[in-house]
């Protein structure tokens, strides 16, 4: 197999932790360029002569691992662009790892979108190559296809596959002193003064590759022709139950996800909730697919390795960090009331997600007045806690959703305010 090119955008723990460190450890590729914005970064890496280093959290350890030979180049910088451009018209596999699909095309001409296209157009002759996208995006691919798109021809992506993922990787950086001492982490440079720490798990779903004859370079991503059922198992069953556990462990005070290992009541209600709610509806939904997951064994095996990791104490996961952003994990189609009206839709009486759902509307109203801009276009809900509040909170977030659908789901969430014993006033 000829030496291939890995090119990245962004420099983040999936990033670095997964794409470019799958990349380094296969032993494909002799290139790996990264355009990142961040000119410190930037420098750090370019003065630590391309090296950086990671954590891996194992169940008993944590791992230092060292990847080398690694370019960085801002692309606000002409020279630099200018690298990233010739290293995209040499590239065999991408790799986008941005806060969101709304990044794709933002920043003018130096954008992501306009980067791909103009680096793409340099070649000379065809190159089967895929891109990889990893923003927790359901269509990510297609936005990014399509953002590309309206800056080149049609020719320039004759030989491109643009190839949704779902990661169910769980990782973070590590800034405090204290707990950079405490774990013994290295930092990503001595220049750096933070550590990514991500687990050990890799089996990466990703799109099936319809290019004739292409071989992976990053052989460990599993690919999968229809990638929706995996990504409402993340969803609706690795994220609804990771928020539900956070969510009770802030109730309860919790400060790490480990923490809510000790509290064996939390964790019966996030495997039921796992199991006999959301899991269930999947397998009823996707039973037919013939996939191993979406068996009662096979999602059993998925939920009880799962729940081993969200509380793994060597992952060092907060809860703050699991529990922000209430708003958009209290969405209609979101974690919680996404798995709770599947639930619904197959007859299953989701008390233990409701439960979750519920924790998380009091950390929302318990939080409001600190949260700023977080809840800035939502009406203030009245107080206390009361039937009321909990129905403004939630009609405003859903904003036109109505009807007996969204009536129901209210009234789930406040049987479960009801049964956490939180509310004030009926």
């Amino acid at each position: 197999m000829n030496p291939k090119t890995f090119v990245g955008f962004g420099f983040g723990p999936i990033q670095s932790a997964l794409f470019l460190y799958e990349a380094f450890r296969s032993g494909h590729f002799s290139r790996f360029v990264i355009a990142e914005v961040d000119a410190g970064i930037v420098q750090a890496v370019r003065s630590a002569d391309g090296c950086y280093t990671i954590n891996i959290a194992l169940p008993d350890r944590i791992e230092q691992a060292a990847i080398s030979g690694v370019e960085l180049y801002n692309p606000a910088v002409p020279a630099d662009r200018q690298h990233i451009l010739e290293a995209i018209a040499q590239s065999d596999e991408l790799a986008t790892s941005l806060p969101s699909v709304a990044f794709y095309d933002t920043g003018g001409h130096t954008s992501v979108a306009r980067t791909l296209a103009a680096g793409l157009a340099l070649r000379t002759a065809r190159r089967p190559t895929i891109i990889y996208t990893a923003e927790n995006h359901n269509h990510a691919a297609e936005l990014l296809h399509e953002a590309v798109a309206k800056y080149c021809p049609p020719a320039v992506l004759q030989d491109i596959q643009f190839l949704n993922t779902v990661i169910g990787k769980m990782s973070g950086v590590i800034t405090a002193p204290a707990t950079l001492t405490k774990l013994n982490l290295a930092t990503m440079t001595p220049a750096i003064p933070k550590a990514v720490l991500v687990e050990e798990f890799n089996r990466i779903f990703i799109s099936q590759i319809a290019l004739p004859g292409f071989t992976r370079g990053i052989d460990v991503f599993i690919e999968k022709p229809d990638l929706l059922p995996f990504e409402e198992a993340k969803l609706y069953g690795h994220n609804a139950i990771h928020a539900l556990i956070a969510f009770l462990g802030e109730r309860r005070g919790l400060t790490a996800m480990s923490d809510a290992a000790a509290h064996p009541d939390i964790m019966a209600t996030a495997r039921a909730a796992f199991l006999e709610e959301s899991g269930a509806a999947l397998i009823r939904k996707y039973a037919a697919l013939g996939d191993p997951l979406f068996s009662p064994a096979g999602y059993a095996a998925y939920a009880d390795d799962l729940l081993a990791r969200m509380v793994r104490p060597t992952l060092n996961d907060l809860i703050a960090r699991v529990t922000r952003d209430q708003v958009r994990k209290l969405g209609y189609d979101d974690r919680f009331f996404g798995a709770i009206r599947l639930a619904l839709r197959y007859g299953i009486h989701p008390t233990h997600l409701a439960t979750g759902a519920a924790a998380a509307v009091l950390s929302l109203l318990d939080q409001w007045d600190s949260l700023g801009q977080a809840v800035a276009l939502l009406p203030r809900p009245s107080r206390p806690v009361t039937r009321e509040s909990v129905d403004q909170l939630l009609r405003a977030i859903w904003s036109t959703k109505s009807g007996p659908e969204a009536a129901t789901l209210i009234d789930l969430t406040w049987e479960a305010v009801v049964r956490l014993g939180q509310h004030r006033g009926s």
